[in-house]
């Protein structure tokens, strides 16, 4: 048997915060609503008997590759490719005899040590087995930006643009939304650190056509638009990925709805967001820098309100545009209910690390805002 990589430390983080919160949740759900749990665990295309094989191929395009050896549009292509699959099935949840196809398409090729090391994809064969599983349109259409959004690869641009992205609502169970409710001094406001981006213009315009989301992947998980329209009024579902070890992964999903989105269309409505935010920045954080630095000139921002079953409860996370000296900046910037003792232990011991590794604290890998960075820079 080949010697598996060790997990990351992220990913270690990530996974035991998710096992300690499903292991609370479970003990709340028992004494409160039976459907909390179940709208933490698992993704919505899937039911709970297709995990153990989608995540495998997870395994086998990124997270058992040696580190050298990963990249993270690889892991990208596997999502999408199973996305895909779901598309063409009508859109029901994938089930655990859905593994055939896959195995079918795949399974020789993980067992060739000459290309990849055994039990392991690279990109090549990740393309190939995706057109014995799809058609041999697949990798064209993947790599065409006019076919490809919501994760999915089209066919034909006329199916692309006859896709509803709310098929997904169906099995999402989708809470309502949970916006911080105690007073302002006793939630917990805090900020992240800026992550440089190519351009405001550019970034701005990328980030509200919420079909392209899932292109900014990272290791960590993936954000995908579940309503059709622009970014405003826009309900993502998160797909978080653990790995504590490379046979033990653990899924999550949450919700998060944009309550509030202001442009440089709107120069008053977009200055009065951001003298609110650094205000209660100012008034109510420990030690918090400014979302938006002095001198710096704000280009856009929006909420990511949370929907019930969150795995950081009642909360609202900001994403912030704006330049400075000449370079672009986004910056995450979130405020959250003060969490029950349980999930505060795990939080303060897992969760702190791995939830600023999303949001750019740590590797590129890791966050999405650098992955915008990067994607949209190429």
């Amino acid at each position: 048997m080949s010697r598996t990589p060790r997990p990351t430390r992220a990913a270690l983080a990530l996974a035991s915060a998710v096992g300690g919160i499903t292991t609370w949740a479970a003990g709340r759900a028992l004494r409160s609503s039976p459907v909390r749990l179940a709208r933490m665990a698992g993704v919505s295309i899937a039911a709970p008997d297709a995990a153990g094989w989608i995540t495998d191929f997870c395994n086998a395009a990124y997270y058992a590759r040696a580190r050298k050896e990963r990249t993270l549009d690889d892991l990208r292509l596997a999502l999408a490719v199973v996305t895909t699959r779901w598309h063409r099935l009508g859109h029901r949840r994938l089930r655990a005899w859905d593994v055939a196809a896959f195995h079918q398409a795949f399974g020789r090729a993980r067992l060739d040590a000459y290309r990849s090391e055994r039990g392991t994809l690279d990109h090549g064969q990740l393309l190939e087995g995706a057109e014995r599983l799809l058609g041999d349109w697949f990798p064209e259409a993947y790599a065409d930006d006019t076919r490809r959004a919501w994760g999915i690869a089209f066919e034909t641009a006329a199916e692309r643009d006859a896709y509803d992205p709310g098929v997904r609502l169906a099995h999402a169970r989708l809470g309502p939304l949970t916006p911080p409710s105690t007073s302002s001094p006793e939630q917990v406001w805090h900020t992240y650190p800026p992550v440089a981006m190519p351009g405001v213009d550019q970034v701005a315009a990328a980030v509200t056509r919420p079909e392209t989301w899932p292109d900014y992947a990272s290791e960590l998980g993936r954000f995908t638009p579940v309503r059709p329209g622009g970014l405003d009024g826009q309900t993502f579902e998160i797909e978080v990925v653990g790995q504590p070890t490379t046979r033990t992964p653990v899924w999550l999903r949450a919700y998060v709805t944009v309550t509030r989105l202001v442009t440089a269309s709107d120069p008053e409505g977009l200055a009065a967001y951001v003298t609110e935010l650094n205000d209660g920045l100012a008034r109510f954080a420990r030690d918090e820098p400014p979302a938006v630095p002095d001198g710096a000139t704000p280009a856009a921002a929006f909420d990511l309100t949370t929907h019930e079953g969150h795995f950081m409860g009642a909360a609202r996370n900001r994403l912030v545009l704006y330049e400075q000296d000449g370079q672009a900046y986004l910056r995450a910037a979130g405020t959250w209910d003060p969490l029950d003792w349980g999930l505060a232990q795990v939080y303060d011991r897992f969760g702190y690390y791995a939830q600023h590794a999303f949001w750019g604290m740590q590797s590129p890998e890791e966050s999405m805002l650098h992955q915008i960075a990067e994607q949209v820079g190429t």
